[in-house]
């Protein structure tokens, strides 16, 4: 009686009938009738490949197999309580992979559930691996969703899997024998295997793209790192090179055509040199992509794993990280040239800055730039302990941040040349306070130990002397998740102040107007108050020539830099015999 009224509803679908089916099924369902000249009477068994063709159906899935085992395997685990059985299906619907349990094993086969299957829906009608393939949807087709009679116990639930160049290479599928009626039931079944099927792909782009930078991306910080929604493959050039579905999804609903082979910039406010800001290290909620329709997203940046060849560069280009090191301003230029060069060397290298000028950011630009596969180790000068430096000494090859040298006493220098003697496979970088170099607190480091440190010294110039304030605050503004903006007077005030604690404070100046704004435009109200001066000892008529470069020899600007009338600036430059504009 079931069977006939199977059939007398297919009937009905096929007369233009609505019968509460999903639209989705009676779709199909007028296609294996109209299209594949099925008859719905004639009970079919399950198709199954000979042992020679599933061979060479697991063959050519045989990357995609091996990359998807262990991820199917722990969805297995999650599902296996409640009798399902896991498929693995090809692009043509041959099931090459399964986790069921041995005991229905017979049964399993029977119902196709099982490896060898031919799940297409040319040959096995409406059904779950065989609609995924001909939709590209994630499908339930629940027991009476099935075309075949044979089928009609079944509940499945598949997802499919794209490949990194967006076309579908599998399907992801947990079937039962025997279900509860309400298709609801599956609600979670489908949860289940969709996040799966996310997972295998991004598994999969991790394993294709070794040689370039991974961009994952989530709407959430918290599962930014564990758990992505989406990600996509850039080469040097920050060309999309490979994708997840879910990015296709996110940046190029309309097709894989609008976004392999574009650039990262054409979809978000973000190009290849942005990616280093966006790697472990910082909290996930500071990694903000802002998206071109205004959308925000959490970024997660993945370098790449080997070695990449090197592009031919123009005179003065810079590698990777270091073009975002600052903006237009010539001098910082001259360093990030200089530090270009350096790094595939093993020179050691000192940076010498005052606090919060970028020394930290410089270090892991030289570690990117670096052999690949390397860890970057960082100790704190002022609480090294044994045992840190004793991890160290017995790890990998790498970089080794030494974070305030001027603040190691005599025991932390006797453990850092102790490692330096054993490890000749660190690539040394040390950063030192700017007042502590002005101060000769060097002098307190042991010769044998300092000349081994700085074999290079790199002096990085505070906030309040680079010409590349309004690029610096834009870069800043465009990391929040809010799309907010300056007005005219909040930019003029922020450019007037000394910033003692350079890019540091003014980050988190800006992260407190933007908390504080109610509206798109920060204006003077949202700014916090000015910090106290610039905490040097250096004479302020002998940091006067830099104030005024960096000013553009504006006057006004660096009066109201340094909090005193214009009159104090022109007596300041006469008595040090500057008279005019450079």
């Amino acid at each position: 009686m079931r069977d006939t009224e199977h059939v007398s509803e297919i009937d009905r679908v096929l007369k233009g009938q609505e019968t509460g089916r999903d639209e989705l099924v009676s779709e199909s369902w007028r296609r294996c009738v109209q299209t594949y000249g099925m008859d719905p009477t004639r009970p079919e068994p399950a198709h199954i490949v000979t042992e020679q063709q599933l061979r060479e159906h697991q063959e050519q899935s045989e990357r995609l197999i091996a990359t998807a085992r262990s991820g199917l395997r722990t969805l297995f685990k999650q599902v296996a309580g409640q009798n399902y059985v896991l498929l693995l299906a090809d692009a043509k619907g041959i099931c090459v992979d399964f986790f069921g349990d041995p005991r229905f094993e017979e049964d399993l086969r029977r119902a196709g559930l099982y490896l060898g299957s031919d799940w297409s829906e040319d040959l096995a009608g409406t059904c779950g691996v065989g609609s995924c393939i001909v939709t590209g949807e994630a499908v339930t087709i629940h027991q009476g969703d099935h075309f075949g009679l044979s089928h009609t116990p079944l509940s499945c639930t598949s997802a499919p899997i794209f490949d990194t160049g967006g076309n579908l290479a599998a399907v992801l599928d947990v079937s039962l024998l025997r279900s509860p009626s309400p298709k609801s039931t599956q609600n979670l079944a489908m949860n289940l295997v969709k996040a799966s099927a996310r997972r295998v792909e991004m598994a999969n782009l991790m394993a294709m793209t070794r040689r370039e930078w991974v961009l994952r991306f989530s709407t959430s910080a918290e599962f930014l790192e564990v758990d992505p929604e989406a990600a996509v493959a850039l080469d040097d050039s920050g060309h999309i090179t490979g994708m997840t579905h879910g990015a296709l999804e996110c940046l190029a609903p309309s097709g894989a055509a609008e976004l392999i082979g574009t650039r990262i910039d054409q979809h978000m406010d973000l190009n290849i040199d942005d990616l280093p800001d966006l790697m472990r290290g910082r909290p996930p909620e500071e990694r903000v992509l802002r998206l071109r329709d205004g959308r925000g997203l959490y970024g997660h940046a993945i370098a790449p794993q080997s070695a990449r060849v090197s592009r031919p560069q123009a005179i003065g280009a810079l590698s990777g990280p270091l073009r975002n090191f600052g903006g237009p301003d010539p001098a910082l230029a001259q360093i990030a040239a200089k530090v270009d060069r350096l790094a595939p060397t093993q020179v050691p290298l000192l940076l010498v800055g005052e606090t919060g000028t970028g020394k930290e950011y410089l270090a892991r630009a030289v570690h990117v730039l670096g052999p690949s596969n390397r860890a970057f180790h960082t100790l704190c000068c002022s609480a090294l302990r044994k045992e840190k430096v004793d991890g160290i000494a017995e790890g990998g090859a790498g970089t080794l941040f030494l974070r305030g040298i001027e603040d190691l006493d005599d025991e932390g220098q006797a453990l850092i040349l102790a490692l330096l003697e054993t490890r000749n496979d660190l690539r040394i970088i040390a950063s030192a306070r700017r007042e502590a170099a002005d101060s000769g607190t060097f002098e307190a480091i042991r010769p044998e130990l300092y000349f081994r440190l700085a074999g290079s010294v790199i002096s990085i110039p505070p906030l309040r002397h680079r010409k590349d304030f309004d690029w610096l605050v834009d870069r800043l503004l465009r990391r929040s998740p809010k799309d907010v903006r300056l007005s005219p007077a909040a930019r003029a005030e922020l450019g007037s102040r000394q910033w003692p604690g350079n890019i540091r404070e003014l980050a988190t100046a800006l992260e407190i107007a933007m908390a504080l704004v109610e509206g798109s435009v920060i204006d003077l109200p949202d700014l916090p108050p000015p910090s106290g001066s610039v905490h040097s000892k250096t004479d302020p008529d002998d940091d006067l020539e830099a104030l005024l470069d960096a000013c553009s020899w504006n006057m006004s600007l660096v009066a109201r830099r340094l909090g005193v009338n214009r009159s104090t600036i022109l007596r300041r430059m006469r008595k040090a015999g500057l008279s005019g504009k450079r």
